[in-house]
């Protein structure tokens, strides 16, 4: 009985001692997973907003100047696509009244002019996207032609 008893003690004492050491190595694994979770390759997707954009820009009552600009929207998600194509009337149309809003014609045919439409043009499409709480954002608006004729 007695050998049982010591048997018994030095199993539980066995088991006390290791069972910390067996849960603490398999902490890291877990983290190491949710490391792995997060480096999972980021996506680029790119969205073509078919067909092009054509309208007149500039002061009213002055000679008419056009824009033709066709875009393309960059998302970093696959579940960004299906929400921008359900509401892309929306999108189009905020990207026509942001258009039509350009007085400056000569600032639209500069590189920083248009950096500063793709920007304004981004995060009108993102403010959209968030009212009709969609949980999706586009990444960037790319022109993939434009053209300013006056």
């Amino acid at each position: 009985m007695r050998l049982k008893l010591k048997h018994f003690l030095l199993t539980l004492v066995f088991t006390l001692t290791l069972a910390p050491v067996a849960l603490a190595q398999e902490e890291p694994e877990g983290e190491e997973e949710t490391q792995e979770q997060q480096e999972e390759p980021a996506i680029t997707d790119y969205i073509e907003m078919d067909p092009s954009f054509v309208t007149h820009v500039g002061e009213p009552d002055t000679k008419l100047t056009y824009l033709k600009a066709a875009v393309t929207l960059r998302a970093s998600k696959e579940t960004t696509r299906p929400a921008v194509e359900a509401h892309m009337p929306r999108l189009r149309h905020e990207l026509v009244m942001l258009f039509g809003e350009q007085t400056d014609t000569d600032r639209l045919s500069g590189n920083e002019g248009q950096q500063a439409l793709r920007e304004e043009a981004t995060q009108r499409i993102n403010a959209v996207l968030e009212e009709q709480q969609t949980g999706e954002r586009i990444t960037g608006v790319l022109f993939t032609e434009f053209v300013v004729q006056k």
